[in-house]
């Protein structure tokens, strides 16, 4: 039984934690607050960008998810001293990521479809971070492939959600950079070995702030955009991940390059 559990989360702490992200999001719909505009006038610049309570308590959410993860990954056996910020990243992320969208979500039924989708998510995310910590784990495997696959979709609902709120791209590029950056860092070190690999990640983020503010002005929907932006972003990813693998240059990004074909033909057809 003590085997079967060293490599699952306590139910207690996973739960409180989850049920406390998932009120944070609850009480931000609940509550109503006015909206504060943040200005900055320069010569020639003119800066304006909406705050409200739904900012504030996205960004609470955030934390509380950072320093919850931290109290529950601390509870590992096989932790020990070793320092547990990689698997804080991709759970923080997801929280500030889902909290925008469910913000901006007017519709009753379409933000409580929102809602549960969240904690499936949440839920998801903090299980398969937790089983990571021991390569040994017997679902490490699935819980590795499964945060992979999850990384994507959320760079896919961030990229959607920004077009969705008719983002101005002095705010879509700096955003999608860092995300990119960290969600790709954090996807690389999912290899199994103790590399981060910063020079890869700097440069997908580059490579999709740069793709994403050449479609800004495109006029595509915000599914047509989340597309274009997370099939190149997946196939950077893949790319580094073969050629770490010394796998030949035209061997490895074969597969990317089919991987942007198609995602590029689906935005087309949609």
């Amino acid at each position: 039984m003590q085997e079967h559990r060293s490599y699952l989360p306590s139910t207690n702490r996973a739960g409180m934690l989850i049920a406390s992200v998932l009120l944070t999001f609850a009480l931000t719909r609940l509550i109503q607050s006015p909206r504060f505009t943040l200005t900055i006038t320069l010569p020639g610049f003119y800066f304006a960008y909406p705050l409200t309570l739904g900012t504030a308590m996205t960004i609470l959410a955030a934390a509380l998810t950072a320093t919850g993860m931290d109290w529950l990954t601390r509870d590992h056996p096989t932790l020990g001293k070793k320092p547990n910020f990689e698997h804080l990243m991709l759970p923080t992320l997801t929280t500030f990521v889902v909290g925008a969208p469910l913000a901006l979500l007017s519709n009753e039924t379409a933000w409580w479809v929102g809602f549960v989708f969240s904690a499936i998510l949440l839920a998801s995310v903090f299980l398969a971070e937790y089983i990571t910590i021991d390569p040994s784990a017997p679902p490490y495997a699935f819980a590795r492939a499964g945060l992979t696959a999850l990384a994507y979709a959320l760079f896919l609902i961030l990229a959607t959600s920004l077009r969705f709120s008719g983002a101005r791209m002095f705010l879509l590029v700096p955003v999608i950079f860092i995300v990119a950056a960290l969600i790709s860092l954090r996807i690389l070190h999912l290899d199994g070995t103790d590399r981060w690999d910063f020079p890869w990640a700097i440069g997908i983020a580059f490579v999709c702030a740069q793709i994403g503010a050449g479609l800004h002005y495109w006029p595509l929907n915000p599914t047509q955009f989340g597309l274009a932006l997370t099939g190149p972003f997946y196939a950077l990813t893949m790319l580094s991940a073969n050629l770490s693998e010394n796998i030949p240059l035209r061997r490895a990004a074969l597969s990317p390059a089919i991987i942007v074909g198609i995602s590029w033909v689906a935005v087309i057809f949609l």
